[in-house]
C-alpha cells in the first residue's frame, strides 16, 4: 500500500480534510446545524475532520441542532403481539435502529425525552436508541408487589436545554405500584446521577387502581396516569408527592375512551370519547388554590368529513389529538380505501 493510499485509509485521524478550516467556526456551525436530523448525520459529519468533530460534539451545538429541527424524526413503532414488546423500525439504513437495542421480554412503560423505558418483573431498562446506551436498574421489592407503571424524564438542569437532545444527560425514572390489595399506590424515584432510589411515597386510592396501558402525560412538572375508572393519579416532581385527582363530571352514553391532555395555558386537560361526541375538559385553579373541572370544547364527529361510522380510540402525540380505527390487520385508518394514518381533529396549546 502506498503512503498516499495509507493516508486515505487514515482519513478519520487526519488533522483536517481539505477546506475544513477555510470557513470561520460560526459560519461552519450555521451550515452544520442544517444537516438532516436523521441519526447518522452528526456521526458522519464528525468523521470528516477534527474541526467538524469538535463542532458537532459540542453540547451547545447539539442544543442548537435540536432547536433548529424542533421535532426529531420518528424512529419506529412499538407493538405488543402477545406479552412482549416488539420494535418496528421505519427508517432505512444507516438510520435504521436495530431491534437489539431494546429489551425483548418485558413491558414498555414510557418513551420520552429521547429514551425508552421498559421493564421485566424485577428489572428496568432505560435505553437511548440513538447511542445504544442502556442502563439496567433493579426495581425495589416494595414496588414489585403491585402492578408497575412508570415514566422516564430528562434531568438536565442546564439553561437552554432542549428536550429531545438529551443524549448522555442524567435522567430520572418514576415508578408507581398500583392494583394492590391494600389500595395503596406507592411511588419511588430513581436518579441516574446518584444511582440510587429515593424514599417511598404513598397515597390511598378509593379503590384498587388498575392500569389500562396508557402512557403517562407530563403537564408542567407533574406526571399523570389514567387508571381504569375516572380518577387520575398524579405525581408532582417538585413536591415529590403522590395524589389522586377526581376526574371531570362527564356524562355519556356508550363511553368508549378517555385521555389526559394539555389544555390551554399549561392546564391539565381531559378528553372523553363518547361517539359521536368528543368532550374536552380543563382543570382550572382559582386564586385560592381551589381546582375545578370546566367544559372546554365539544366536537361533533359527524361534522368531520371522512370519518368512519365508529371510532374506538383517541390518543395524543405532541401537539395533536387524534382518533383512529383499529382494524384486524393491525392498521389504523379512517377508511379502508386510504393508507393507514391517524386523522388529526384538533390541536392543544402545549407539547410534552
Amino acid at each position: 500500500m502506498s503512503e498516499e493510499d495509507a493516508g486515505m485509509h487514515r482519513g478519520v485521524d487526519s488533522p483536517a480534510a481539505p477546506g475544513c478550516g477555510s470557513l470561520p467556526d460560526d459560519l461552519l456551525r450555521e451550515i452544520l446545524v442544517r444537516l438532516p436530523p436523521e441519526p447518522s448525520s452528526l456521526p458522519r459529519a464528525a468523521a470528516v475532520c477534527k474541526l467538524w468533530r469538535r463542532l458537532v460534539t459540542d453540547p451547545k451545538f447539539f442544543r442548537l441542532f435540536c432547536a433548529h429541527h424542533r421535532k426529531p424524526p420518528l424512529l419506529g413503532v412499538f407493538e405488543y403481539p402477545g406479552c412482549n414488546t416488539v420494535f418496528r423500525p421505519i427508517l432505512d439504513p444507516p438510520d435504521r435502529i436495530p431491534l437489539e437495542r431494546f429489551i425483548r421480554h418485558g413491558r414498555l412503560l414510557d418513551v420520552r425525552h429521547g429514551r425508552v423505558l421498559a421493564s421485566t418483573r424485577t428489572q428496568l431498562s432505560v435505553c437511548d436508541p440513538i447511542t445504544s446506551q442502556q442502563v439496567r436498574v433493579t426495581i425495589p421489592p416494595e414496588i414489585r408487589r403491585g402492578y408497575v407503571v412508570g415514566a422516564v424524564l430528562c434531568a438536565a438542569r442546564d439553561q437552554g436545554h432542549v428536550h429531545g437532545g438529551c443524549y448522555s444527560r442524567p435522567f430520572k425514572v418514576v415508578l408507581v405500584s398500583m392494583f394492590r390489595g391494600d389500595n395503596l399506590c406507592i411511588a419511588c424515584v430513581y436518579s441516574s446521577e446518584t444511582g440510587i432510589w429515593g424514599n417511598l411515597i404513598s397515597t390511598k386510592a378509593p379503590y384498587r387502581f388498575r392500569d389500562v396501558g396508557k402512557r403517562p402525560t407530563l403537564v408542567g412538572n407533574t406526571l399523570y396516569w389514567l387508571p381504569m375508572g375516572d380518577d387520575i393519579l398524579a405525581f408532582d416532581m417538585d413536591e415529590q408527592s403522590l395524589s389522586v385527582i377526581e376526574g371531570p363530571p362527564f356524562t355519556s352514553d356508550g363511553h368508549i375512551d378517555n385521555q389526559i391532555i394539555h389544555a390551554e395555558d399549561g392546564a391539565l386537560g381531559f378528553v372523553v370519547l363518547s361517539y359521536p361526541h368528543i368532550q374536552m375538559w380543563q382543570r382550572n385553579v382559582n386564586c385560592h388554590g381551589v381546582a375545578a373541572w370546566v367544559p372546554w370544547k365539544t366536537i361533533e364527529m359527524h361534522s368531520i368529513l371522512g370519518l368512519p361510522p365508529q371510532i374506538w380510540h383517541i390518543g395524543t402525540q405532541r401537539q395533536k389529538l387524534f382518533t383512529a380505527v383499529h382494524y384486524s390487520d393491525g392498521s389504523y385508518a379512517p377508511d379502508r380505501s386510504e393508507p393507514p394514518m391517524a386523522l388529526v381533529i384538533t390541536r392543544t396549546q402545549a407539547a410534552e
